[in-house]
């Protein structure tokens, strides 16, 4: 998901823009600092990161007091939930890429009803139980 463009007040709304100073004609007119920080905001959505680590990361951004590890924790859970999705993501591919295989070597150009990818998906998979 791609985060609005810099004249939506979307970040403004859930608290993590402060709205600029002086709106010019209906745009949004950020000094350097809040281009920083949308900057920020960004770069974090486009790395997945959720709207509430983003505010965490922001609040560690601006203490003097925190340490860099916890940043370093939120990215390492992160990134950690990341791998596993792609794990999962392929294995889902491995599964129907075998679909596609068997589709192609049993039954392509046969009439659709008799596909193997349908049998194929009314079986449970390897490890896993039905409903």
């Amino acid at each position: 998901m791609s985060p609005p463009p810099a004249n939506d007040p979307y970040y403004e709304e859930i608290d993590l823009m402060l709205p600029p100073a002086a709106p010019l004609a209906g745009q949004r007119n950020y000094d350097d600092t809040d281009f920083s920080r949308l900057t920020f905001i960004k770069q974090c959505r486009d790395l997945g990161f959720s709207i509430d680590q983003v505010r965490v990361l922001l609040d560690l951004l601006i203490s003097a007091d925190r340490d860099c590890a916890e940043t370093r924790d939120i990215a390492q859970a992160h990134l950690d939930e990341m791998r596993q999705k792609l794990a999962e993501l392929r294995a889902l591919e491995g599964r129907l890429e075998n679909f596609v295989t068997r589709c192609n070597v049993a039954c392509a150009g046969e009439p659709g009803q008799d596909c193997v990818i349908f049998k194929d998906l009314a079986t449970p998979a390897k490890g896993s139980s039905c409903c």
